[in-house]
């Protein structure tokens, strides 16, 4: 397929989770199919007809095992990425260019040992909760705005 036809290739709807643990840190998971050290918070695509927190909701189980936890916050505006050259029409069988993303910010008021990144499909390695300044030192270039949004949002809710 052409760049021009792949700079064409529609967005994919998704959610992402921002979860907080009691000391206000961020849940971020190292992902298996990521061979530098990025990491990111849970996300994932929407079904068809599903409602996007039922969707937030899964997703976090899928990736961590996590139930527990309190909903604080629907993040207002939808965040979106565009996927860099290398990766277009690689990810996501070649269908989207990136994705349009509704975030959720969610309290983890579980037990640790709830946290179980070794999932039916898994999606991370490893997992551990970093400081909300943290963040845009340790996600994907190409995702970066989508997290600076987000720091800008924590540190407003939290401060």
């Amino acid at each position: 397929m052409s760049l021009n036809k792949l700079n064409k290739l529609p967005l994919r709807i998704g959610v992402g989770i921002v979860l907080l643990n009691s000391k206000n840190q961020v849940f971020v998971g190292k992902r298996i199919d990521n061979p530098v050290n990025f990491w990111q918070m849970p996300q994932g695509g929407v079904d068809n007809n599903e409602n996007l927190m039922c969707a937030a909701n899964r997703e976090l189980k899928e990736e961590t095992s996590v139930v527990s936890v309190k909903h604080i916050k629907e993040i207002e505006n939808w965040l979106s990425y565009e996927l860099p050259k290398n990766l277009l029409g690689k990810i996501w069988k070649g269908k989207y260019r990136g994705q349009k993303q509704k975030w959720f910010i969610m309290r983890f008021v579980g037990k640790e040992k709830e946290i179980n990144v070794k999932t039916k499909n898994p999606e991370f390695k490893d997992w551990k909760w970093i400081d909300i300044n943290q963040l845009l030192d340790v996600v994907v270039r190409f995702k970066f705005d989508v997290y600076k949004s987000i720091v800008k949002e924590l540190n407003i809710l939290l401060h």
